[in-house]
């Protein structure tokens, strides 16, 4: 046990102590707070007063309605400028002239005159009986600002067609008025506070954990087995170790350093989901409406992840990483390069692949026949069982099982794993072959 102990050590601070995971332990939070504060900051920044010239070409109060709705539609900040200004020019029975006088003062670098436009928006009979409303700018490739604008239009042009056809606008729209599904989940008769995104969103979150973590550390325990072989160090370790006991404590020290990282990122998500969320709220101006939000939805999610629920997605965690961090070690022995991994690692990552597009036919129905199934292979049974009890209620006899069945796959692929890397690690030349592990493991 003391032999395995010092290998968890040597794998855990040779690591942690590189400049790659310090760099990326660091970095990743740094992304992770620039990726959630920049978006506020370019909303705040973005646009400006645009000039916009509305050629009237049609009698009546639409176009007045259509330059007070751009004009009035500030940012929820209030000491952000109005994002439009405009300058009405009457067009009746002289469209075409009248756009084209103005279409010369628009889009000029740099607003070479004081009085140029950003763009030119034309109302005509068609824009009431079609829909169709032309807009000539200077920056039309923008989908956002485009959106904005049409959004601004639509319901001008709906209460003007309203008016004209003689019925009440505000009856209308207060018939037409949008219908949320607000959707809550329920667990054993009782309302859990955790909505239907979040059910989702949570299902996704562990399995995305788990295959990040199989894929960046389930191969890191690979790499280090073939640097050591190429280096010889193996050699001199395996004088001093029995090999299971040498790759225990690998899989083991590079699971933890994961581990570590991992808590670390995800304390750093926790705090940006929080702040970012306020940060956001004050940046536009919502008078804390988000920031609110976020505070009521923050803890409402947490606290609809029930302690039975962590217990069991880290049991299935530690397990799923052991059952797989063991075969990409017999990949490691069985291979003398960098590049022979390549072919060999496949049986092994692509379980882990169709385990995260599990999640998609779980989520649908997780007491269905696959869901059930899978949950005692042990290739996906790390995703399934976790994702299935964060969406529903399991049995107990149905749990249990699967942790067991588990176990019991984890202690025999580290049966094979260890006579494979007994032999293998001490093995040069040339890639092995599967022919050759099924001899090993006969013969170790």
């Amino acid at each position: 046990m003391r032999k395995i102990l010092a290998v968890i050590r040597r794998e855990f601070i040779e690591r942690v102590r590189t400049r790659a995971f310090i760099i990326s332990t660091i970095l990743f939070p740094l992304l992770m707070g620039t990726f959630t504060l920049l978006p506020a900051l370019l909303l705040r920044r973005a646009g400006g007063t645009k000039r916009i010239a509305v050629v009237e070409g049609l009698e009546g109060t639409f176009a007045a309605r259509v330059a007070q709705a751009l004009e009035t539609n500030r940012r929820r900040d209030s000491a952000a400028p109005i994002p439009f200004e405009v300058q009405r020019f009457p067009a009746v029975g002289r469209v075409e002239a009248v756009r084209d006088s103005v279409l010369a003062l628009t889009g000029l670098s740099k607003r070479a005159e004081i009085d140029g436009f950003d763009g030119v928006l034309v109302l005509t009979g068609e824009t009431l009986r079609d829909g169709r409303i032309q807009y000539y700018g200077a920056n039309v490739g923008s989908p956002a600002e485009m959106r904005r604008l049409e959004d601004i239009l639509r319901p001008v042009v709906q209460l003007e067609r309203l008016e004209r056809l003689g019925v009440d606008p505000g009856v209308v729209m207060q018939a037409i008025g949008r219908v949320d599904l607000i959707t809550q989940k329920v667990a054993d008769g009782k309302l859990t506070g955790q909505s239907g995104a979040a059910t989702f969103g949570l299902a996704y979150g562990m399995v995305f954990i788990l295959y990040l973590t199989l894929m960046i550390y389930g191969s890191q325990v690979m790499t280090s087995v073939v640097e050591e072989k190429s280096s010889r160090i193996i050699e001199v370790l395996a004088s001093s170790l029995r090999p299971f006991e040498l790759m225990l404590g690998k899989v083991v020290g590079v699971g933890l350093v994961g581990l570590f990282q991992l808590s670390i990122w995800a304390a750093t998500a926790l705090y940006l989901g929080s702040f970012g969320a306020s940060f956001m709220g004050r940046m536009m101006g919502d008078g804390g409406g988000v920031a609110a939000t976020a505070s009521t939805g923050g803890p409402t999610f947490l606290s609809a992840i029930s302690p039975a629920l962590v217990i069991i997605f880290l049991v299935l965690f530690i397990l799923g990483f052991l059952f797989y961090a063991a075969m990409f070690a017999a990949v490691g022995a069985m291979s003398s390069t960098v590049q022979d991994t390549q072919q060999l690692m496949m049986p092994v990552t692509l379980p882990i692949m169709l385990g995260i597009m599990t999640i998609f036919a779980l989520v649908n129905d997780p007491n269905g026949t696959l869901g059930k199934v899978i949950t005692f292979i042990p290739f996906w049974a790390p995703f399934a069982l976790p994702v299935r009890y964060s969406i529903t209620p399991l049995p107990l006899w149905e749990v249990v099982s699967a942790i067991v069945v588990m176990i019991l796959s984890v202690l025999g692929v580290a049966w094979v794993a260890g006579r494979v890397y007994r032999v293998g690690i001490l093995s040069y030349g040339k890639r092995a072959t599967f022919r050759d592990m099924i001899r090993w493991v006969r013969t170790a």
